[in-house]
């Protein structure tokens, strides 16, 4: 398959040309990057891109693969995460002047457990400050609706919804207070999916308010 053809799949037939070893999770990652370099710029989805770091974890994941090692269907799926999530040795912002430079020192549950399952981390994704007010609030920049880019991208997770739709990754996570997922998700015509409050909430992410927030 072409490179530019594989970021256009869903994560679902990604996933599955990975496993029949059709395409490698380093042709997944290339083309995520390449897309990244070309069209981020105007989309401004990404705070942070983990080049580097994808790119080694593809190799890891294709060498398992090879070798019979598959760990299910997000193993080598090249993923973005919303950057109030902490990721170890990567700065988390919260899209915040006053945290441009906080490097966390763990990762945060639910990213620990996107990688045991063998997801490749592309980067920190945009959003509003702190996860509150209009998108416009983030102080890297507004993400823009990639249909659009004069249109509303919706509120909170504005890079999640913008660099899924724009094909700059296979999913994305987010995270939920009031409406912070499916107004991105709506606002560019994406499925989203809630888990049961609680299930995956971990230590390791900002809060935007405490009793109803839901990483997804």
């Amino acid at each position: 398959m072409a490179t530019k053809d594989i970021a256009f799949l869903s994560a679902t037939e990604l996933g599955s040309a990975i496993k029949s070893k059709q395409i490698s999770p380093v042709e997944a990652v290339e083309a995520y990057l390449d897309r990244i370099e070309r069209i981020d710029p105007q989309v401004n989805s990404y705070i942070t891109v983990m080049a580097e770091q994808a790119r080694q974890e593809a190799l890891e994941a294709e060498a398992e693969i090879r070798r019979g090692d598959y760990r299910g269907p997000l193993h080598g799926i090249p993923m973005g995460i919303k950057d109030q999530i902490y990721t170890k040795g990567v700065r988390t912002t919260d899209a915040s002047k006053i945290r441009t430079d906080f490097i966390p020192r763990f990762d945060a549950t639910v990213v620990t457990n996107l990688k045991k399952a063998g997801a490749i981390l592309l980067g920190k994704l945009n959003m509003s400050e702190f996860a509150h007010g209009e998108p416009q609030s983030s102080a890297f920049g507004p993400a823009r609706n990639p249909w659009d880019l004069t249109r509303s991208p919706g509120v909170s997770s504005t890079g999640s919804g913008a660099a899924t739709a724009a094909r700059l990754c296979a999913t994305s996570l987010g995270e939920d207070t009031g409406r912070a997922i499916p107004g991105p998700a709506a606002n560019r015509g994406l499925r989203r999916v809630r888990p049961t409050r609680g299930r995956v909430w971990p230590p390791g992410a900002a809060r935007a308010g405490w009793s109803f927030p839901t990483v997804r």
